[in-house]
């Protein structure tokens, strides 16, 4: 479960990229060194030390790193005494919805102590934030782990109950190091910078929000998601944890005797419901979920919608099934009927199909109880099935 959100501090907090770049070439201009502004983002993510170092070793410097670093931080005060520090849009009321709705916040910056705590106090955020990390506090800068390690030991938690929110690769790369998920924010400012070990990328902050970023930990970490509640069950996202009961409850004849799929061992399950997970609940919305008890939390079967293609159209296929233990209770028809009210609703969804085997007499009952109605007669799989249908009125 998501319980903290560790921010970086330039380029997502402030955009102070280009600021920081100035400063670098500026230092290097006193040892008659010209750089790029592409040799100077490179380092975006890590800390100027480290910057420092690569210069003097890349052009050959007699002064140490040590100098190099005393005269870019010279001319970085300068640079911020003569320019407003520029917020990036919206970060502060992102950060004022998530500290509202209970998450610990950190931050975790390659910048100095000093210049952290500057621009908390600035921006008045030092109250929503539990601490904070700088790069020069730990042994090995980003794209090492070492500083997100940190920062989630000084919150008291576990790598996997964080989410990192970063615009550099050093920082995307260095979360996925530490164990953890990360937005990565698109900021022009802060150069070519490779995301894509991010979870998401966004180019502002203007529409995100902790639903947004329970969502995003959620879809990375594999984490089920509530879709529904009737009087007695829970309908959520079938977890990878769920796969080995639900291959029990596939090898009951009485369950299985009219599905077409037959499930194979449950570690190559567990491999395609990962597939399943991210291809259907991520793309789709919507998906075979599992039918859990809601006082006990037990797996009972599953229920959902599919879209298919039956004789060349598309349809929206209901599925369900249930253990045999747990049949004859009516939980069947409360399932259905949830979801069928839930896709109407929910998902706009104009017409729900299910396509049934003429043996299956319980099946056929069901959707009748459940308002579908006769539409016409099939083959399919070589068996004479029935499609049954119901319109949102």
């Amino acid at each position: 479960m998501l319980k903290a959100v560790i921010f970086d501090m330039d380029g997502v907090i402030v955009d102070s990229e280009p600021m920081h770049a100035r400063a670098a070439i500026l230092a290097l201009r006193k040892y008659n060194v010209d750089i790029s502004l592409d040799y100077v983002y490179q380092f975006i993510g890590s800390t100027t030390y480290y910057m420092c170092q690569k210069m003097v070793e890349d052009f050959k410097l007699e002064a140490s790193p040590e100098e190099i670093l005393a005269e870019n931080e010279r001319f970085r005060k300068y640079l911020q005494r003569t320019d407003d520090p520029v917020v990036i849009p919206y970060v502060t009321d992102l950060i004022k919805n998530l500290y509202d709705n209970g998450l610990d916040l950190m931050i975790a910056s390659s910048s100095p102590a000093s210049n952290i705590e500057e621009t908390m106090d600035a921006l008045k955020i030092r109250d929503y934030f539990k601490g904070y990390v700088s790069g020069m506090q730990v042994v090995h800068p980003k794209p090492a782990p070492d500083i997100f390690l940190a920062a989630a030991a000084r919150l008291g938690r576990k790598p996997e109950e964080c989410i990192v929110i970063e615009d550099s690769s050093n920082g995307v790369n260095a979360a996925a190091a530490a164990g953890m998920i990360s937005i990565g924010y698109v900021n022009p400012n802060s150069g070519e910078q490779d995301l894509r070990k991010s979870a998401v990328l966004v180019e502002g902050f203007g529409e995100i929000d902790y639903e947004f970023v329970c969502k995003t930990y959620r879809y990375a970490s594999l984490e089920p998601e509530n879709i529904l509640e009737t009087k007695r069950l829970l309908i959520r996202e079938l977890a990878v944890s769920d796969i080995d009961e639900l291959c029990r409850i596939y090898r009951e004849p009485e369950v299985t005797a009219f599905l077409e799929e037959v499930m194979e061992d449950s570690e190559t399950e567990k491999e395609k419901h990962k597939a399943y997970i991210k291809n259907v609940y991520h793309f789709y919305g919507y998906g075979l979920w599992a039918v859990c008890l809601k006082d006990s939390q037990r797996l009972i079967g599953r229920c959902g919608i599919e879209y298919k293609l039956l004789n060349n159209r598309n349809i929206y296929e209901i599925g369900y099934l249930l253990d045999k233990d747990y049949q004859g209770f009516g939980y069947a028809k409360e399932c259905v009927d949830a979801v069928i009210k839930y896709s109407f609703e929910r998902l706009h969804i104009p017409k729900i199909t299910a396509v049934i085997d003429k043996r299956n007499l319980s099946s056929i009952r069901l959707a009748a109880k459940a308002g579908m109605e006769p539409a016409e007669c099939i083959r399919k799989n070589h068996h004479d099935c029935v499609i049954y249908e119901i319109t949102e009125v």
